[in-house]
This record gives C-alpha cells, structure tokens and sequence, in this order.
C-alpha cells in the first residue's frame, strides 16, 4: 500500500524527495559523487523511466556536445586554477588584494571577481583564492564555501555575458535597461545580505597584519596579475559578437555552442600565462593528471545526468516541469504564488540559471497572461527570476555549491542550512520589489 502511494505521488514530491535524499544520503556516507547518483537513479525510477531508456537517457547526455564541453570546461578551470598557484600568480594576487582591502573584503571580492565569468563550476576556481586569504584558518571551513558560492553568484541577475540573462532577454523581449531594471536590485539585495549574515562572521580583527610585498603594489600590478581571467573575458565576448555578427549576415550558420567561447578562451589564458611564467614537465603533469581533475569531472557529470532525468518525457507522455505547474494550479494555489514556486522547485531540480529560466519562464509568461504593461511584466518577472534564483543557490545538484563544498570538506546539507538566512533576505527583496514595481509602473 505503501509503495503504491510512493509510486502515485505528485511530481512535486517525487522532485523534492530526490534531492532530500542526496542531502541525507551524503551527510551519512560523506560520498558526494554516490549520493548524486544514487539520487539520480532514484529520480528516475520513481518517476516511471525503465532500466534501459535510463541507461539511454544516461549515454546520451554523457556523450553530447554540450556536455563534453561542460565536462572540459571544468577541467580547464581546474587546470589553470593549479597553474596559477604553481607559477605564483595566485598567492601574488591574494597579496595584493588583502595590501588594499580587509580579509573580509578580500574574501568577497576575489569570487565576485571570478563571478563576471561565466564559467560553470567557477566557484571552484575562486575556492583557492578565498582559502589563501585566511592560511591561519580562523573562519570556519563551512563560512568560507557559504561566502565563495554566495558571492561568486552575486552578478548573475543582470551581467549580460551570462546565457540565463540572455535567455531571459529572449523570452521576455526585454532590452538591456529593463533587464538591468530587473537584475541590478536583486544583485544589491545579494551582496548586502552576504555582508550581513554571511561576512560579519568571519573573524576579522581590526590588527591582522596586511601582507608586506614587493613589487609593483598599484592597482595596474593587480590588473597584470588578472590578465588570465582578463583574457578569458575578452576571448568570451570577442566570439559571442563575432558570432552574432557573423550570423546577422549569414542566417544559415549555425548556432554557436555556449561553453566553446568558455573553452577558447581558458586554453588562451593558460597560453598566455604559460609564456609568461613557464611551467615544467612535471608540473605540468601535475596539473593535467590531478585525480581530483577526474574526482571532479565524474561529479559534474553525474549531476548533468540528473538533469538530464528531470528534462525527459516519461513513459506517461508527460513533462515533469508542466506536470509540476498543474499540480500546483489543481491544489488552488493562486497565480501569484505559482509564479514563485514554480521556478524556485525547478531551480533547485536543475542547479543552472539556464534550467530553471528555459523549463519555467514560458509557463510564467502564459500565466501573466496576454499583452501585459510593462509594469506587470516587470512585477511579475521579479518574482520569478528571484525565486528561481535563490531557489538555484540552494540546489544540491548546483556545480558550483557541489565543488565549493568538495574543496572545502564540508557538507553540502549543512552549507544548505546555513545559507536559509540570506536566502529569505533576497525573497523579502523580491516580493517588495515586485511590490513597487507593480505600484511605481502601473
């Protein structure tokens, strides 16, 4: 009786039940690469896939474009993050950011750095910087990953290199003012609720020694030491204007894939510092053989998997995001209310702005309804964004939050826990904004 009302129960539930059960399952096994995928199997079982469409479902993201490139993406962060701690650049870097700003604010201000690169899984990159501002290790392990995830996530709402933000452009039709409109506020909202509830408890005292360095100490030596990153952001842009240019000329080229700019440009900037500051065999062969290269690679890959069982038909011939709002509007919960759930559940399912945006946003927009004003948009599409945001930070298939907390040792459940609070922060945020919006515009 028990396993048929299991087998019976609302998507809502099945979703939710998978990923509490990652949650618990790694806070009892400390295997995170297990939990992601038993958590995927379970998923799919529950929701009716058959062994072998999920071993099909399993081979074919595996071997897509998409994913190998995502895949090598990460390893490409992960190899030129160990690049430049080896040849010195990095510690450099954290010395001269720590000579001009607090550890406090160095510790936000190093992953909000990396957050204008649109690389998945870049809080890993960002990790070692933020670990190098505290080699005393005064702040808890489990506020440092907080700190790292929160921050290196804090541009997300409106930097238009990011593909959530121009995906949303796309659905909503809007121009880069009204997206800045959007986003900007629910950024501020971010990094105030990261200073206050996730920055002030980290140990700072007013006597910690700045670093004493040599060098070019200004602002312009600090540049030099970002020309890797500077050149991944420049190769990124370069190619996505290209692109659009070429293609508004020539309508049959093909699409462009997302992560190959992002794949450009890190084999540049490892290019670029290879020159710079060149490393030698075996250095190399520490950088590119790293088993937590491959450690890390398989736990992208299970969680891309996982995503992959939420995006599929199931055998009912229904999808798990569409059956997830009509259950939602069965259970007479008004409009409003679904505009915020239902891309908060879908960014905790899928862990990437892009997943909750493209599986929620046109629902959203239908249920706004046809030929809204600007201001009701406007309003409206807060919400949605907003929770779906925060519901992202939260997710436990979320790369960036499963990376932060492999690099850190701590678990991925109470890192969750301890990040409620400024998540609430942001909510209340949004919920007033869309308030004012509705009022201000309407």
């Amino acid at each position: 009786m028990f396993i048929e009302y299991l087998l019976q129960a609302p998507v809502v539930v099945k979703v939710l039940g998978t990923l509490s059960f990652i949650l618990i399952l790694n806070a009892l096994s400390k295997k995170l690469l297990l939990s992601l995928v038993c958590g995927a199997a379970m998923l799919a079982l529950w929701t009716g896939q058959e062994p072998g469409a999920m071993a099909e479902i399993s081979f074919h993201r595996s071997i897509s474009l998409n994913n190998i490139l995502l895949l090598l993406t990460v390893c490409q962060v992960m190899w030129l993050s160990r690049q430049m701690q080896i040849s010195g650049v990095m510690d450099e870097l954290v010395g001269r950011v720590r000579q001009k700003i607090s550890k406090r604010g160095a510790m936000a201000a190093l992953p909000a750095l990396i957050g204008f690169l649109p690389m998945p899984g870049g809080a890993l990159f960002s990790a070692p910087m933020l670990d190098s501002c505290d080699p005393e290790n005064h702040a808890d392990a489990s506020i440092k990953a907080r700190t790292n995830h929160w921050f290196r996530h804090v541009w997300e709402c409106w930097w238009p290199m990011f593909p959530g933000v121009l995906l949303t452009m796309e659905l909503t039709g809007f121009d880069v003012p009204q997206m800045l409109m959007l986003g900007l506020p629910i950024s501020l909202a971010a990094i105030l609720a990261g200073y206050l509830l996730l920055l002030r408890r980290i140990p700072d005292p007013s006597g910690d020694p700045r670093p004493t360095l040599h060098g070019d100490t200004s602002y312009f030596g600090v540049l030099k030491l970002l020309k890797p990153i500077i050149v991944v952001i420049i190769t990124y842009a370069a190619i996505r204007t290209g692109h659009a240019i070429a293609r508004g000329h020539f309508t049959a080229l093909p699409g462009l894939n997302r992560y190959l700019p992002m794949n450009v440009g890190l084999f540049l900037a490892m290019a670029v510092l290879q020159v710079e500051r060149p490393l030698r065999g075996n250095d190399w062969k520490e950088v590119l053989l790293s088993r937590q290269v491959l450690n890390m690679a398989l736990i992208v890959l299970a969680v891309r998997i996982y995503g992959a069982f939420i995006e599929a038909e199931t055998p009912g011939g229904y999808d798990l995001v569409e059956q997830m709002r009509s259950e939602l509007s069965n259970w007479g919960i008004p409009v409003r209310a679904v505009i915020m759930i239902l891309p908060f559940i879908t960014g905790l399912a899928t862990g990437m702005a892009v997943g909750y945006i493209g599986a929620s946003f046109p629902i959203v927009l239908h249920l706004i309804g046809a030929d809204p004003s600007f201001g009701e948009m406007l309003s409206m599409t807060v919400l949605a964004y907003g929770f779906g945001y925060m519901g992202f930070f939260l997710s436990p298939v979320h790369v960036c939050l499963v990376v932060t907390c492999k690099h850190f040792d701590t678990p991925v459940l109470r890192n969750i826990l301890g990040l409620l609070p400024p998540v609430l922060f942001v909510l209340l945020s949004v919920v007033a904004m869309s308030l004012l919006w509705g009022v201000v515009l309407t």
